[in-house]
């Protein structure tokens, strides 16, 4: 869930170096190295990183700088990690095997700070606040993400789920917390509990709940297997899909945009289904409409650009620039090479980040990760690096 609109555009000087230049990396010949405790490997401490990426591969992250994509360390990390923006200028949260811990990308260095617990889920940046979902605890913490450079752990609310499940929850300018109501067998729909966790609303038609966005006006949307659950100004509205299983299990939001970017399935029984068509749902009008893209995409294809446009990177290579008021394809923007997508969820595939006026666009089978000006078009910067790349993230600090 990236609001691009949050981002920061790159700096005059920086967009020129990395318009200048295409670096490549060198397996083991990185600037700064890491152990999994996140202890520099050096006693020298590494240089602080400008608007640093971060991209998982298997048994570690890399740290790249945001304008030139130079790899600038690297910290050790075993299992299968992911990450997430943590809501500030310098912090990214990674999912580990244990829980949740905290990133300094800026100063390519793990914290002390943790959430522990099994299967840590859905990190949701919202109205000035982080929230962490622990799908084996059912245990949601929110915290203020500018707390983070003390050091120490946030102090910051926390609610538990009824049942442990897969789930997500996001926290409202107002103190109201909205968060999925499931068990690990059945997800049905959502509540929304007021800043005191008591209950003021809830909603349990939507079967198979997934995922979160919030759109303009602060209206956000729960995908189902039979459409979309939007909650606004204290009520939950249902917006049906056009087929008996149509699920949106993966959507983008915009604060420029009232319209929610989703994906859409409508086989049930497939083993991994490949759509073509992805879905925009008008959080005003409680309407849904579907795009046909002519081509396939994955969970890791959705983003929104700094204008509120839809983007969904397809495995036809291009980004693809949706107008979200009309749905047409305004654009198609040449990022990697033709590609499908793998059957197991963790395996690595061409991934998607926005930031400002930049998407970053990974390419595991060429061991490549690309930066990309939506307003150009262009390929600004490229980098090849010592081994494949599954999830991309970097810091942004706003909501």
């Amino acid at each position: 869930m990236n609001k691009s609109t949050r981002g920061r555009a790159l700096t005059g000087a920086a967009l020129a170096l990395a318009v200048s230049t295409v670096l490549t990396a060198c397996g083991g010949e990185n600037s700064s190295s890491a152990t999994a405790s996140g202890k520099a490997a050096s006693a020298t401490p590494a240089a602080a990183v400008q608007e640093p990426l971060v991209a998982t591969f298997d048994g570690g992250l890399y740290i790249l700088d945001g304008a030139s994509l130079e790899l600038t360390g690297t910290i050790d990390l075993p299992g299968f990690n992911r990450v997430n923006p943590a809501g500030d200028k310098d912090h990214v949260v990674v999912s580990t095997d244990s829980g949740f811990r905290v990133l300094d990308a800026t100063r390519q260095a793990l914290t002390g700070i943790e959430y522990k617990g099994a299967k840590p889920g859905h990190v949701v940046r919202h109205a000035a606040r982080t929230v962490l979902f622990t799908d084996g605890t059912g245990e949601v913490n929110v915290f203020d993400p500018t707390t983070l450079s003390s050091g120490k752990k946030p102090a910051g609310r926390t609610y538990t789920s009824a049942e442990p499940h897969h789930g997500v929850a996001i926290e409202l300018a107002d103190g109201s917390l909205v968060s999925t109501l499931g068990t690990e067998e059945k997800r049905t729909g959502a509540l929304v509990l007021d800043r005191n966790d008591r209950e003021i609303a809830r909603n349990e038609e939507c079967p198979g709940v997934h995922g979160e966005a919030a759109a303009e006006n602060e209206a956000v949307g729960v995908g189902c297997e039979d459409g979309i659950l939007i909650y606004q100004d204290g009520e939950f509205t249902k917006v049906d899909a056009p087929d008996d299983y149509g699920r949106i299990g993966n959507q983008a939001g915009s604060d420029a945009s009232p319209i929610l970017l989703g994906d859409y399935k409508t086989d049930p029984e497939a083993e991994l289904e490949r759509p073509t068509r992805v879905s925009l749902v008008d959080t005003e009008k409680k309407k849904l409409r579907l795009v046909e893209l002519g081509t396939s995409y994955s969970f890791r294809s959705l983003a929104r650009g700094p204008h509120g446009e839809a983007l969904v990177l397809g495995t036809d290579g291009a980004l693809h620039v949706i107008d979200p008021d009309t749905g047409e394809v305004e654009r198609k923007i040449p990022a990697v090479g033709e590609w499908r997508e793998p059957l197991d969820w963790q395996q690595a595939r061409p991934t998607l980040f926005v930031r400002g006026h930049i998407a970053y666009v990974s390419e595991p089978g060429k061991k490549a990760l690309h930066a990309v000006d939506l307003e150009t078009g262009k390929k600004i910067a490229s980098v090849t690096l010592p081994k494949s790349t599954n999830e991309l993230s970097g810091v942004v600090a706003g909501h």
